[in-house]
């Protein structure tokens, strides 16, 4: 009998669209490989969807709060149903920005200076000397992420709605490279750099084509990014993570090579589109889009 695969997508986070495609691209890769799936566009009974369907695994492309936070992961859990990528605690801990901070710091992992601040802090004055970049503290793919110049003619928040809390992570602005690792099974696939069209590799940049140039293998100094695959599994380890992550670097390397490495953070839901940098990387290591998706269904369990 073909194993059932519910796969889990959309849901009501900022990043719903993304979530749609990913899913989307994982249901082609599934059906391929000879899957009985089940595509769930998450909503608010998903629990009860899920308890009539009795599906053997649930495959998590769901991207943002509710779906990468440790939410759904606990209603898998309850549920007795096996899926895909971290657990409820390493989801949970990824999400949150400056509790993974205090984690990579823990294990020497070289963190950008900054801190949590309330957004009126912010709208008194600079909390820091400009640049820096302002985040969410609980987000994914750049939602909400600012950058402050010190040229800007007014502050943040002054003119647009703002829906992530009233408290935001602010870090300095570190110039230089964005660079990126895939983990699987505990091990480093590669490490790609991504150089955007406009001034950081936003939400726009990373689901249009035509918005960042893609460089596999990111083309850095070999120690560096020797340096960079063992970080990028530490964290991965520290946080306890399973299946597949990707995380996030900046290099600065404005004073010439070797740069010094920054991490940013763990993403324990990388994205599954066809712009996406995990099957990117995966590929280009030899695993195809299908062969990942297979590896991560067959690595599904519960108690993660």
């Amino acid at each position: 009998m073909k194993k059932h695969v519910a796969v889990l997508m959309g849901g009501w986070s900022a990043e719903r669209e993304v979530s749609l495609v990913s899913g989307a691209a994982v249901v082609e890769a599934l059906q391929e490989k000879d899957y009985r799936v089940s595509a769930i566009d998450v909503g608010h009974t998903v629990a009860t969807t899920l308890a009539d369907m009795k599906p053997d695994v649930c495959f998590n492309a769901l991207h943002g709060r509710f779906g990468e936070d440790g939410c759904i992961q606990g209603v898998l859990e309850t549920l007795g149903i096996p899926y895909t990528h971290s657990g409820v605690l390493a989801s949970a801990m990824a999400m949150d920005k400056p509790l993974a901070k205090k984690l990579y710091d823990t294990v020497g992992l070289p963190c950008v200076e900054g801190g949590v601040f309330h957004r009126d802090q912010i709208l008194a004055g600079d909390v820091m000397t400009a640049p820096y970049v302002i985040k969410p503290l609980n987000e994914g793919s750049s939602v909400g992420v600012k950058i402050v110049t010190g040229d800007e003619n007014e502050l943040p928040f002054q003119s647009e709605a703002w829906h992530y809390g009233s408290e935001v992570l602010v870090e300095r602005y570190v110039p230089g490279r964005e660079v990126q690792v895939a983990v699987l099974d505990n091990k480093a696939l590669g490490a790609i750099e991504i150089r955007p069209t406009k001034q950081f590799y936003d939400y726009e940049a990373k689901y249009s084509d035509g918005f960042a140039e893609h460089l596999m293998p990111a083309p850095i100094d070999k120690a560096v990014y020797d340096d960079v695959m063992q970080m990028a599994e530490t964290a991965h380890k520290v946080l306890g993570c399973r299946g597949v992550t990707r995380t996030d670097f900046r290099y600065d390397d404005t004073a010439g090579e070797p740069g010094k490495l920054f991490i940013l953070e763990t993403n324990t839901q990388p994205g599954m589109t066809p712009l996406s940098l995990t099957p990117e990387i995966a590929a280009h290591r030899g695993m195809d889009f299908g062969q990942l998706v297979d590896w991560l269904v067959k690595d599904a369990s519960c108690q993660r």
